[in-house]
């Protein structure tokens, strides 16, 4: 029997399909576009179940209404082969379950294959990506740790790990688990990733930024989501010490561009095009320039994540499709099956509207609609990273709204995390004016000016 370079057993002793499968594995952990030849590879070899299931895999994670379609054609292929390898079957009913939107079952057989195969990273990223975008943090964290216990030398499995323990707020663990995956490999994207979230959660802003720089020409060559998402980070970092000039200068080269049509940079872009707008920075005909590939999701319903940010980004571009979108938020959330229907009209909806409303310059119905949502936001997956958007969209509402009170508690809140970031005192220098404690605006407003002389 044939393996990957994992050890994991493979369906085919074909030269060329063998490569396929072990740059489809490595490719996916370590986000390089090599993994995409998996498609091609399929096609070559009909007689491999697994590479064709693997290929349809694969198209689901396109994050689009078509990948399920174009998923399908591999499935059918896959099926034909009589008597496949256990591992190509499971994948087979596991690609089965993703197109039917059985999302239990893809978390069951996806754990299953890494039971029974305990060096399939792939099926353990895979669980992880699904509970990821259902915001099961503690789930992350159990898989994770059940794939390093078989892969303590290989640094893709510590990465992992390092990420789960900063989504459960366990920074020291999740540090020293970044550090072990990048003392095994120092171009490790998701431990690099993970340790970026670790620095800015702690307010060393300083350090994440000498950081990141200093790993930043490992990116080049790394897929569109990994590419721009690490220089995201490093854009947050920047912007929370008031250098608005590097942060446009890195939404224009790094973040969007690479790849307009694929969902992570769609909302990566509109995430950072939102912060710079919330940090009072004028971003031009940049909102112009991405509405275009926004408007085509005006009806698309994969995920509540993705979906309010696209949302957000035809908002702020004056765009008709934004009501088109919410029209379609409002029907998935009645259709949306059993085990996330909940989510889809408790959470999603409401922060869609919410969202909306401020993009629209509506801050009390802003306010109103995203209170219902955001003590529930876990459910919606994406990062603490990337949900705190949510929250400083709440805040500047709070602003507009002149909730000068509430306004001041939740910055104060904020603070402790950077008490040196520039748009929290920028913020808070208005606030104390506004609530006549000058003494306070003053101290607020002199912690600005003294980052901004050291730049």
């Amino acid at each position: 029997m044939s393996h990957d370079y994992l050890g994991t057993p493979i369906d085919t002793d074909h030269p060329q399909a063998r490569q396929a499968l072990d740059d489809f594995t490595l490719g996916f952990l370590s986000y390089h576009p090599r993994a995409e030849g998996i498609l091609a590879s399929a096609e070559r070899h009909p007689e491999s179940a697994l590479s064709n299931a693997l290929a349809g895999v694969l198209l689901m994670f396109s994050e689009s209404p078509q990948g399920p379609v174009l998923a399908e054609r591999f499935r059918q292929r896959a099926a034909l082969v009589a008597d496949p390898h256990p591992r190509a079957a499971l994948y087979l009913t596991l690609l089965q379950a993703w197109i039917d939107e059985d999302l239990d079952q893809v978390l069951h057989l996806s754990e299953t294959l890494l039971d029974r195969y305990p060096h399939d990273l792939f099926a353990a990223k895979l669980n992880q990506y699904v509970e990821f975008n259902r915001g099961n943090w503690p789930a992350l964290l159990r898989i994770a740790l059940k794939a390093v216990a078989a892969n303590d030398d290989v640094a893709y499995s510590h990465g992992m790990l390092a990420f789960a323990y900063e989504q459960c707020h366990l920074l020291d663990e999740a540090e020293a688990s970044a550090r072990r995956a990048l003392a095994l490999q120092a171009d490790e994207p998701w431990a690099q990733h993970a340790l970026a979230h670790v620095m800015l959660t702690h307010g060393r802003i300083e350090e994440g930024i000498g950081f990141l720089e200093s790993v930043s020409h490992h990116w080049q060559g790394l897929n569109s989501f990994m590419y721009t998402h690490n220089w995201w980070h490093l854009a947050l970092f920047y912007l929370a010490r008031g250098d608005q000039a590097r942060v446009l200068e890195i939404y224009d080269r790094h973040v969007w561009g690479v790849l307009p049509v694929y969902s992570q940079d769609q909302i990566g872009a509109v995430s950072l095009l939102a912060r710079l707008e919330l940090a009072g920075v004028d971003v031009g005909e940049r909102w112009q320039a991405l509405a275009p590939y926004l408007q085509a999701r005006h009806a698309d319903t994969v995920q509540p994540f993705l979906s309010v940010q696209y949302l957000y980004g035809l908002g702020r571009a004056g765009k008709p499709e934004a009501d088109q979108l919410l029209e379609a938020l409002r029907q998935r959330a009645l259709a949306a099956p059993d085990f996330s229907r909940a989510v889809w009209a408790e959470v999603t909806l409401p922060l869609a509207e919410g969202l909306l409303a401020h993009a629209r310059g509506e801050p009390r119905r802003a306010l109103e609609r995203l209170g219902v949502a955001l003590p529930r936001l876990n459910d919606i997956g994406g990062s603490h990273a990337q949900r705190d958007l949510f929250a400083q969209i709440e805040l500047d509402a709070r602003l507009a709204a002149e909730d000068w009170a509430g306004a001041q508690q939740v910055l104060e809140l904020r603070r402790r995390y950077d008490a040196q970031d520039v748009p929290t005192n920028q913020a808070l220098t208005r606030v104390y004016q506004a609530l006549g404690l000058p003494t306070l605006a003053h101290a607020a407003a002199e912690r600005v000016k003294a980052v901004l002389i050291t730049q």
